[in-house]
């Protein structure tokens, strides 16, 4: 058995982790793709006179000490990630937005695309695909698919705005973790049922002969067990969720489709898809994942220390208000800044469970936003950090500011690090709207 073969048992299709022992080389492990978004942009200061509280103090190198130290920034949360991180600053969206800030800032944030004039407002589209199908398509992994979740409301203002198969193809995203689970065992409801609630037996169980003959090979590192033990271990976490919700609790599933529609539950739902796509990472299920928290004005009403702060909307406008006027909310700077140390928090989420999987530098994962900052709704400054050196091709470990750069380049570099090339076999210098200036950005690259 070798990590490119899939276990089939019973209708139940799921890939074997990924192995050093396979006699694959580091060279030669495949790169992944995680794009994480975060709505309302971050305190990093605007024309507003607030100061800069996320990014580090200074541009250049940045070490888990030197994060560490500044604590009054919202990277500190992601110190013990450093040296294997690049925060960028100075991106810019290529393109204004069609009569809604935040619809046009999610048409662009992984397409660099233009926003549609038809339809335009909340209901803009992107002119272009995004990032994410881009590097999937490149693939035979899950059909050429990225996987797409979505943790927020429905039938609200706005709602998924993230994933695009093409222009104005706006892919839906999954709300719902067990059904997400579902589709990448490859099960219908009824089938899953039958074997998991009916006989309570574990995708592991079902495929018991084969765990047993990998868990016998004499050629295994122990390291590859340990990866072996949290694979399966992993599986059964998902199960037990399945199978241990309250009564109440898969009410609203089955009315809602989906936990991740309350606010309360806002946190603990993202994590849980951060779970699932750490999963199919491990297993080469899939190359690059997105990941939408909150809908695309992200309303949520966060708890944070005991205290549930207003609408997030409403905090990044620092008023009552989903408009320009208002009654100011005492304190939503404060507030603001803390949902970013939230934000960062669930961000580590994933990349813990990469490092417990030894894939924290086989991937890159990026958490990004679709504005620079919500008082001006901006798209200038807008932040993008990203932790995985895609098998050493990134160079990580700096904080940079681009100064401006068009964020297409940014694309292009983490795209051409999954070892996609262009007809000539060079780097890709062209993803995004053909207007733009193409390129890479040659301080990201080792």
């Amino acid at each position: 058995m070798n990590r490119r073969r899939f276990l089939q048992a019973g209708g139940i299709v799921l890939g074997l982790p990924l192995l050093e022992s396979d006699g694959f080389g580091q060279d030669d492990a495949p790169v992944y793709s995680f794009f994480c978004r975060q709505a309302n942009g971050v305190t990093q200061g605007d024309s507003n006179g607030e100061q800069d509280r996320f990014w580090p103090y200074e541009t250049g190198i940045i070490t888990p000490e030197i994060l560490s130290a500044q604590g009054d920034r919202v990277l500190s949360e992601l110190a013990p990630f450093a040296n294997s991180m690049v925060a960028v600053k100075g991106l810019s969206f290529g393109f204004p937005s069609a009569g809604c800030g935040h619809s046009g800032g999610g048409n662009q944030c992984l397409t660099a695309a233009q926003c549609s004039t038809e339809p335009s407002g909340p209901d803009s589209l992107a002119m272009g695909e995004s990032v994410d199908n881009y590097i999937a398509r490149h693939f035979s992994n899950n059909g050429g698919e990225p996987i797409a979740l979505y943790t927020g409301p429905r039938r609200g203002y706005l709602e998924e705005v993230l994933s695009y198969r093409g222009p104005m193809s706006l892919r839906a995203a999954e709300d719902n973790p067990w059904v997400a689970y579902q589709r990448m065992l490859g099960v219908e409801d009824a089938t899953l049922s039958e074997l998991v609630f009916t006989r309570r037996q574990s995708v592991n169980d079902l495929i018991l002969d084969q765990i047993q003959a990998l868990r016998s090979r004499r050629d295994l590192s122990s390291r590859d067990q340990q990866k072996l033990e949290l694979h399966f271990d992993s599986i059964r976490d998902f199960e037990r969720l399945a199978t241990t919700l309250s009564e109440d609790e898969e009410q609203a599933m089955a009315a809602v489709n989906g936990l991740g529609v309350f606010n309360d539950n806002r946190i603990k739902v993202a994590k849980m898809h951060m779970d699932l796509i750490a999963l199919a990472f491990s297993c080469d299920y899939a190359r690059s994942a997105t990941l939408q928290i909150g809908d695309g004005n992200d309303a949520t009403e966060y708890t944070v220390d005991g205290q549930k702060f207003p609408s997030f909307h409403w905090v990044s406008h620092r008023i009552y208000a989903d408009g320009s006027e208002g009654e100011t909310i005492e304190g939503a700077e404060d507030m603001h800044h803390a949902i970013d140390r939230l934000m960062a928090q669930t961000f580590s989420h994933f990349l813990n469970r990469l490092s417990e999987y030894g894939m924290l530098d086989q991937c890159m994962s990026v958490w990004c936003n679709d504005l620079g900052n919500g008082v001006s709704h901006s798209y200038d400054n807008v932040p993008f950090i990203v932790v995985g050196s895609g098998n050493g091709f990134v160079r990580t470990g700096q904080y940079i500011d681009m100064g401006g750069v068009t964020h297409n380049k940014l694309f292009n570099t983490l795209i051409s690090a999954t070892g996609i090339r262009n007809e000539e076999e060079g780097l890709i210098e062209d993803f995004g709207d053909p207007s733009l200036e193409g390129g890479v950005i040659a301080e990201l690259i080792s």
